[in-house]
């Protein structure tokens, strides 16, 4: 099943919350579901009670049997526009361990086996298709294109394998940072603020078992597909060289806390120990890592950090080369307050 909320109400009324739409496989058709839940997040708090009548409306919709209506990836929120909670883990230690290099850091020996993560802001999230507000040169704008999950409630203390269980969602992620301003931030010893802007993410949320073969062990096992101003920057295997499945995140995050129904939990950015070979065609799924990998065989960066006029595109596909989630497209725009 694939769920997406529209910017509108069907009078075209803007909606904070969005409006659910249950999408089609190919993301070329939707159906309205608010008669059965007005918004996702009130869907994801009632999910055992809404959950079989979404897939009932999802079935008719597949056979043709529910008046439908074109889906325009354009017209959708990110699928929760906005969240009680917002956790990003950083499940490729390898990734951790060039950004970190790039800022003269070293990699403790923890991270191998306890996950990092941050609380991002979540109370207003990107659209999928809206843009990047750049405010400062200084910023060292940067893409990261990941993997998250939606989970509905999870009790504190949930091991991994129960956590896989509370995993109702899965969709791709822009975790726009500010490069320039996350070494002084985290010299403070307190974590992010300014170095991570609004998030995106992608049009549509899936239901896990839509993976099928792809999704095991609380992993996605499916090349991310980044691209800047149409070049692509990397395409690395989303379950490959990942320390921490996604469940296993979910359970990191509820180690002290209880996570209310609509949580999102991210995965990083998408790393493949291979990408690091000189040669490599996999690249990478964000800009830190690329300008590293350049300054190790070529003594400098070359790839510059994004600036107005920019276009970044996030995508994955499925075996057959179609579109799972919808793209992640997105302008960078200068802002002027």
């Amino acid at each position: 099943m694939k769920l997406a909320s529209l910017k509108s109400g069907s009078d075209g009324t803007p909606l904070r919350d969005g409006r659910l739409v249950v999408v089609s496989r190919d993301i070329t058709l939707c159906v309205d579901a608010t008669h059965i839940a007005p918004t996702l997040q009130d869907a994801l708090e009632r999910w055992d009670e809404v959950s079989s009548r979404l897939e009932e409306l999802a079935g008719q919709l597949a056979h043709g049997s529910v008046r439908a209506q074109r889906f325009r990836e354009r017209e959708a929120a990110s699928p929760l526009p906005r969240a009680y909670q917002w956790l990003d883990g950083s499940a490729y230690v390898t990734h951790v361990e060039l950004v970190r290099k790039a800022r003269g850091a070293e990699l403790p020996a923890s991270f191998w086996t306890d996950p990092l993560m941050y609380q991002g802001a979540s109370d207003k999230f990107i659209g999928p298709r809206d843009p990047i507000e750049l405010g400062g040169d200084d910023w060292g704008l940067d893409l990261e294109a990941e993997i998250a999950v939606i989970t509905d409630e999870v009790r504190m203390g949930t091991t991994p394998e129960e956590a896989a269980g509370h995993i109702r969602l899965v969709m791709l992620v822009n975790d726009v940072s500010a490069r320039g301003l996350i070494a002084g931030e985290l010299a403070k010893g307190f974590g992010f603020v300014h170095g991570k802007p609004a998030t995106a993410f992608s049009p549509v949320a899936v239901t896990p078992d839509e993976l099928g073969p792809d999704w095991r062990d609380g992993k996605l096992h499916r090349p991310l597909l980044s691209h800047v101003n149409e070049h692509e920057l990397g395409h690395p295997d989303a379950g490959t060289d990942m320390t921490f499945s996604l469940a296993q995140l979910v359970a990191h995050g509820a180690r002290t806390r209880h996570l209310g129904a609509g949580t999102i939990v991210g995965s990083g950015t998408v790393a493949n120990n291979a990408a690091r070979q000189e040669g490599s065609d996999i690249g990478s799924s964000c800009l830190a890592e690329r300008r590293m990998l350049e300054t190790l065989w070529h003594g400098e960066p070359r790839t510059p950090w994004l600036k107005p006029g920019d276009h970044v595109r996030i995508e994955m596909k499925d075996a057959d080369g179609h579109t799972i989630f919808g793209a992640i497209e997105q302008e960078v725009v200068r802002y002027h307050g």
